[in-house]
């Protein structure tokens, strides 16, 4: 017989495992390259030590000369708060007391939610590794219709998300609503109900998530300051930002990456754009008559490669927008991998609150941090020369 606490017992130890897999190898190819770790994780913060330069410590001297002093390496401390990520699923009572006395119902009832929670997860995980903190997802421009809006950039994965409305600039005055429909065509989102106020030019978010996202490439790219460190003032965390000069050729590709050798003492090892981007990088190799897909066992993602690196494409990542980053300066710091929320007696399943429904929540407490952003660069203001 199925009861809570076999139920409970199944989320623990059958699937917690099958999530993590799916969570961590299966999001993007950036992330699946990133070095996650607990080592730099201390209480609720994250705390990393970089090199940010070395000095001149070694020399060349007379024979009998004096040595060289001492010198210490220029070390910056980095401290950057861990954030809070939450994945809920809920079963009604009902439908788990219709299950009670058959395994395989149980299986395949736990099964639609955890898949679901997995889909989610991954989109919106993957999304905020290329975001900027905020959660902002679309700026809302004008009214079409009660509940229809047209929208500055829309999605498909904004269907069936439970977002928040900015209405005035502030969190607390925004309205909750379930994304019904997504027009790619025209731009449009329609949400389950319509609302009197005008929220046009008012931002998008997912629903409780505004400011409290990963610290994604978004930000290490285009914020004003970065871990706490103001970029005007510190040039170490002034990624290197390429003008394409309207064009997009595998030469101006290559000039970044010797740039980045060069003047940084930066290797790129991954490239990471648009598929639309990715599809005109492959047709500048093919008209070379070179090899221009390869797999990546791991990721289990096609890629191209320019100059021996690897071009990866990511739906989040935007069209006018190419990345050029050293993967060994990431770090994906965590204080524990996905874990179930477990209350005081160590049960996952809890009964919501004025309702014939059980919950279990998946958290995790972890933030992207970018140990040398100066060794990263984009390249911006292109079209292909293909196109």
């Amino acid at each position: 017989m199925i009861t809570i606490q076999n139920a409970d017992k199944a989320l623990k130890e059958y699937y917690l495992d099958a999530v993590n897999a799916q969570l961590n190898d299966a999001v993007s190819p950036f992330y699946s390259a990133i070095e996650k770790s607990a080592d730099n994780v201390y209480g609720k913060d994250v705390k990393i030590s970089v090199v940010r330069s070395t000095c001149g410590n070694v020399m060349a001297g007379t024979e009998d000369g004096n040595l060289p002093e001492a010198y210490q390496n220029r070390y910056l401390g980095l401290t950057v708060p861990l954030k809070n990520l939450y994945g809920t699923i809920e079963i009604s009572d009902k439908a788990l007391r219709a299950s009670k006395d058959s395994a395989g119902a149980f299986v395949n009832l736990v099964n639609a939610e955890m898949e679901g929670l997995i889909s989610s997860a991954k989109q919106n995980f993957q999304r905020m590794l290329f975001g900027d903190g905020s959660g902002k997802l679309c700026t809302l421009k004008n009214k079409i219709s009660d509940g229809v809006y047209r929208v500055d950039n829309a999605k498909e994965y904004f269907t069936g998300m439970f977002v928040d409305v900015d209405a005035t600039g502030t969190f607390n005055d925004c309205y909750s609503l379930y994304v019904k429909s997504v027009n790619m065509e025209n731009s449009q989102i329609t949400f389950n109900r319509g609302f009197n106020e005008s929220v046009s030019n008012r931002g998008l978010y997912p629903h409780g998530s505004k400011d409290n996202e990963l610290t994604g490439l978004r930000a290490i790219f285009e914020s004003t300051s970065l871990y706490g460190n103001d970029k005007a003032s510190d040039s170490y965390f002034v990624p290197y930002a390429a003008d394409g000069g309207g064009t997009l050729t595998e030469d101006k590709l290559v000039e970044i990456l010797d740039h980045m050798e060069e003047h940084f003492n930066s290797k790129i090892d991954i490239i990471i754009c648009s598929y639309n981007n990715r599809r005109k990088i492959a047709a500048f190799i093919a008209n070379q008559r070179r090899v221009v897909n390869s797999t990546d066992a791991h990721a289990g993602t096609g890629f191209v490669t320019v100059n021996d690196v690897p071009v990866y494409a990511d739906k989040f990542c935007p069209d006018d927008t190419i990345y050029f980053l050293n993967i060994k300066d990431f770090c994906f710091c965590q204080l524990c991998d996905w874990e179930w929320l477990e209350d005081e007696s160590g049960k996952i399943l809890k009964q919501v609150p004025g309702k014939a429904a059980y919950t279990a929540t998946l958290v995790k407490y972890a933030e992207l941090v970018c140990k040398k952003p100066c060794g990263q660069a984009k390249l911006t203001n292109f079209v292909s020369d293909e196109a």
